[in-house]
């Protein structure tokens, strides 16, 4: 039998771990994909589930990327988080349950008013071509 979390140990750099794995959160404002414009597709940095598009992600100012909306197909569970003394909704991987970081009511208006404040090392970038 092989041992789940020796492979998620070995595949993924110690922070992706200790944030996916272990529900951390990496600092503000430091990862890759925070200012990232291009047009393409966020995966799971653990599964490579599709979670969210570019056309979801938004400048909140948060300090990590962020999305209004999740991808149809992404299932991404909801948790009641409270840990730090705050009541928050924790989101995670519908498919190998990564902890991906929070979802906030304070998102834009017309997308239903959703921010998912999603670390950036659980994500996986891939540029797809303007149609």
């Amino acid at each position: 039998m092989v041992d789940q979390d020796s492979e998620w140990r070995d595949r993924l750099s110690s922070l992706a771990y200790r944030v996916t794995r272990n529900g951390g959160t990496e600092r503000p404002y430091s990862g890759e994909h925070y200012l990232e414009e291009r047009n393409g597709n966020y995966f799971c940095i653990c599964c490579n589930h599709l979670l969210f598009t570019s056309e979801m992600k938004y400048h909140s100012g948060c300090g990590w990327p962020a999305f209004h909306t999740e991808h149809k197909e992404a299932g991404i569970r909801r948790i009641v988080d409270l840990s730090h003394g705050m009541r928050r909704i924790e989101v995670k991987c519908g498919k190998c349950d990564a902890h991906l970081g929070h979802v906030f009511e304070d998102g834009p208006k017309e997308y239903g008013g959703e921010r998912y404040c999603i670390n950036s090392v659980c994500l996986d970038f891939i540029t797809e071509a303007k149609k």
